[in-house]
């Protein structure tokens, strides 16, 4: 202060940095709020996400006040820009590109060069690439699944951009799984084929899950064990043992029972349907037969491919009985026309059964097993693995390959077939040694 209670202002004061978000919510690759302010010391502390908004200087140089822009998205870099700024006590120093130390002039961006992509980014591509493409919900809930997982690896990594992850992390995330082992190998496909998604686009250099192979005996078929005739009497018993149960929500109320129950197992047994395509079974899709039972032709909900089926006599007429109390949606029964909603509540009744049946040699039991069930009793009268592929919506190799070796019928054919071709084969020559149970090929 001098003469007069005149404040004097010095005209240059050191200028204060700090990081500038971007004004635009969402715009920020780290996350942070839009137009925040963060600070170098800040950004120091442990699990800061990174981001590369612009770094602006505010303060006095020349007796002018400014904010301004150092155009700079690293502390060095800004640091060496306000480091000439304050040099020339000015904010529009003409030798400032090239007052800067080497070491953090920025190089020129070449055409080729491509901004860095967030994870954010392109797993929310990967997953609306996936949509595009028409896949059914409950495979698009997986990829779903997985690219919510994949996120979070990468936050607890603190990683920010797609091309941050190398082949130690793909290590790392692989190695987390629970999985059994055919999920174990599906998750990993979705793994390789975002990374492929990536690679395409130039988003990064090279897929670091590329290497990472799919668990031992993973590509073994599957064990589609079907109910046996004596585990289907007993499911059938058990439905008659079920109480009856009320329900109310706000759709409304009512009660299930057995019978109930015991409809749906008949539908999914005498079929094949899946669990999906019996709880929103439709009566429009039935037609009758002149000479006794119905047509079914509907759509399948996970293939989206049409299916031809059949319902003989007796199941026919149950099936009417319900249209008659419920209306075409037979099993819909007041709840929501949701495919999930609706599939879950029908799985719960379902498993309440098993749960009163007992112990079956397939271990845990589920209604998918009634399809195998379905396959079985055809193949085991004599309907070609053809035919049965048509009937069930699939191929001839998937039946070939998954199904026929249950069949007992199947095995009694090439025994057959071993014993009348090798019983005219030279036989060995046997050797008693030690005993006249003990026999050796001479």
């Amino acid at each position: 202060m001098v003469g007069n209670g005149v404040i004097l202002l010095p005209e240059s004061m050191p200028l204060n940095l700090y990081r500038r978000h971007l004004r635009i919510a969402g715009k920020c690759v780290g996350g942070h709020d839009a137009d925040s302010h963060s600070y170098e010391p800040e950004e120091l502390r442990r699990g800061w996400k990174k981001c590369y908004c612009p770094i602006y200087a505010d303060g006095t140089l020349d007796g002018q006040f400014k904010r301004k822009n150092t155009k700079k998205t690293s502390w060095p870099e800004a640091k060496a820009v306000v480091a000439a700024w304050e040099e020339a006590r000015g904010w529009d120093d003409p030798g400032v590109a090239t007052a800067l130390p080497d070491q953090v002039v920025e190089p020129p961006r070449t055409e080729t060069e491509k901004p860095s992509i967030t994870v954010q980014f392109a797993t929310a591509a990967y997953l609306a690439n996936r949509a595009g493409r028409s896949v059914a919900p409950a495979t698009l809930r997986k990829y779903a699944t997985f690219v919510k997982q994949f996120r979070e690896f990468a936050s607890e990594k603190g990683y920010v951009l797609i091309d941050q992850f190398q082949i130690t992390d793909m290590d790392d995330f692989y190695s987390r799984w629970k999985d059994g082992i055919r999920a174990k190998a599906k998750k990993l496909e979705r793994l390789k084929g975002f990374f492929h998604f990536c690679l395409k686009r130039k988003w990064v250099s090279e897929n670091p899950a590329a290497d990472l192979e799919a668990p031992v005996g993973s590509g073994t078929a599957a064990h589609r064990m079907p109910f046996t005739d004596s585990e289907l009497v007993r499911i059938y018993e058990a439905c008659d043992k079920l109480p009856e149960v009320q329900w109310k929500n706000h759709l409304g109320s009512g009660s299930w029972g057995g019978d109930d129950v015991k409809s749906m197992v008949m539908l999914l047994c005498w079929t094949g349907l899946r669990i999906s395509d019996g709880a929103t079974f439709d009566m429009s899709r039935v037609t009758p037969h002149p000479d006794g039972g119905a047509n079914i032709f509907l759509r399948m909900h996970k293939t989206k491919g049409p299916l031809f089926t059949w319902a003989d006599d007796w199941l026919y007429e149950r099936l009417l009985a319900r249209e008659r109390k419920h209306g075409a949606k037979i099993f819909a029964c007041g709840v929501s026309e949701r495919l999930e909603t609706a599939t879950d509540t029908w799985r719960r009744k379902i498993n309440r059964v098993f749960d009163l049946a007992g112990a079956f040699e397939c271990g845990t039991p589920t209604p998918h097993i009634f399809r195998h069930t379905f396959v079985r009793l055809l193949l085991q009268r004599g309907v070609s693995p053809r035919d049965v592929a048509d009937l069930i919506g699939d191929t001839e190799d998937v039946v070939v390959k998954h199904y026929a070796r249950w069949v007992p019928e199947r095995q009694e054919r090439l025994t057959n077939i071993l014993r009348e071709k090798l019983s005219t084969a030279p036989r060995p020559k046997l050797q008693v040694i030690g005993g006249t149970d003990s026999r050796r090929a001479g």
